[in-house]
């Protein structure tokens, strides 16, 4: 798949993106998220947030993207963005910005509110499988 994103895969991501705000479950805090994302083999993918009265157990849109990324058979992600119920482009949090980057990479392009970034942009020197390997690779066992 071409690195470049057209201005009409954006405008299908924020769509898709709007629409999954519209299955979210967001009883407690009333700010439903919806994420959309291309994958490299061309097929789109979603997630919606999905709150839980433990707080701590709520599940962010990011993780139902990702669910559906695996799902779906795998691959990579390769364009992200992620609203509010208005359509608002948002920041992902810390924690996703992380979980994107397992199935991104530093070259995942994100639709931030201050225009198109790569993930190495958002989440620089991230942590990530390869950090694993070397840790693997120089241990006696």
């Amino acid at each position: 798949m071409s690195k470049e994103i057209t201005e009409e895969v954006w405008e299908k991501l924020h769509e898709i993106a709007v629409d999954a705000t519209t299955r979210s479950y967001a009883p407690y805090s009333k700010y439903p998220v919806g994420a959309a994302a291309l994958v490299d083999d061309g097929r789109f993918v979603s997630g919606c947030n999905v709150e839980n009265a433990g707080y701590g157990v709520t599940l962010c849109a990011e993780c139902g993207l990702v669910s559906d990324l695996i799902n779906g058979g795998g691959g990579r992600l390769v364009a992200f963005t992620c609203v509010n119920k208005e359509g608002t482009k948002i920041v992902p949090c810390g924690r996703c910005r992380q979980l994107l980057f397992e199935h991104g990479g530093n070259d995942l392009l994100l639709d931030m509110p201050a225009g198109i970034q790569t993930m190495a942009q958002v989440l620089p020197d991230a942590f990530g499988p390869s950090d694993l390997d070397e840790v693997k690779e120089g241990s006696n066992g």
